[in-house]
């Protein structure tokens, strides 16, 4: 990449975390006048609004990713998707942009769209096929399911108190998915632990 492309890049990454860690318009061309470039150049680093959310958050969505053979090595597969569906869900109720690029995975995506989400969809499918193995989730059953039915849980406000309701309804969504694994509750509220 060249010099200034890759200025470009930075300086609208920047502008980008600027705008989504405060109040008022996120909107893709407030974040290019905000980075000083033109919308060509944004769209040409960033085609669609998720890659660039993604890239955002990607240090988070770095740690989710590696987390996952972690869980595995250390937890049977059921209690290891519950514990990384907890970080993430507790990533996308403190972060709502983050939260909306998640939730456009489930939907039709483009090209670009498809690649800003592949490492959380891969690590993912990771956790679904290890349950699959172990005969522990609902047969059938893809990351793209899991997604969908984790998104309503995204709009429970991020404050404390509503952190024991989070854990709840995750529980009730893990003994949807694992119903033969009698899905064991945490013992700790949704977001106590760390997000990445």
């Amino acid at each position: 990449m060249r010099a200034d492309a890759r200025s470009n890049r930075l300086r609208i990454l920047d502008a980008a975390a600027e705008a989504l860690a405060a109040p008022g318009d996120t909107s893709l061309k407030s974040i290019a006048r905000r980075a000083g470039v033109g919308q060509g150049t944004l769209y040409r680093h960033f085609p669609t609004r998720e890659s660039l959310v993604l890239q955002v958050y990607g240090d988070e969505v770095a740690e989710l990713v590696k987390a996952v053979p972690t869980l595995l090595m250390t937890l049977p597969p059921a209690p290891a998707l519950r514990a990384w569906l907890e970080r993430l869900l507790h990533l996308g109720r403190c972060t709502p942009e983050f939260a909306d690029a998640i939730r456009a995975a489930t939907g039709a995506l483009t090209e670009q769209g498809r690649e800003a989400h592949q490492p959380l969809l891969d690590a993912l499918s990771a956790l679904v096929r290890a349950n699959e193995r172990a005969g522990t989730i609902e047969p059938g059953t893809t990351p793209d399911d899991v997604l969908l039915l984790l998104g309503p849980l995204w709009r429970i406000d991020a404050a404390e108190e509503e952190r024991a309701r989070a854990g709840r309804l995750l529980d009730v969504l893990m003994r949807g998915l694992c119903p033969s694994d009698g899905a064991q509750e945490s013992p700790t509220p949704v977001g106590a632990g760390s997000a990445g």
